[in-house]
């Protein structure tokens, strides 16, 4: 259970640096766009995207194969 909230906090960090990377590089300076016009925003949505991913990659990693399940 550990690693489940391990890996979604890392993917949230990650998440995060990268929607912050993505407001300062290529954002949206007119401020018609509702996420990236913002760096709390873009950062936030990146958060939780990356923590959907980091959930998401803790599902395939713990996933056994069908002769290995118990019984």
């Amino acid at each position: 259970m550990k690693r489940h909230w391990t890996l979604i906090l890392i993917g949230a960090v990650l998440g995060a640096v990268g929607g912050w990377l993505y407001w300062s590089n290529i954002g949206c300076s007119s401020g018609g766009c509702a996420i990236t016009s913002h760096p709390v925003n873009s950062t936030l949505y990146g958060a939780f995207v990356g923590g959907l991913l980091g959930s998401s990659v803790h599902g395939w990693w713990t996933k056994k194969a069908p002769n290995e399940q118990q019984q």
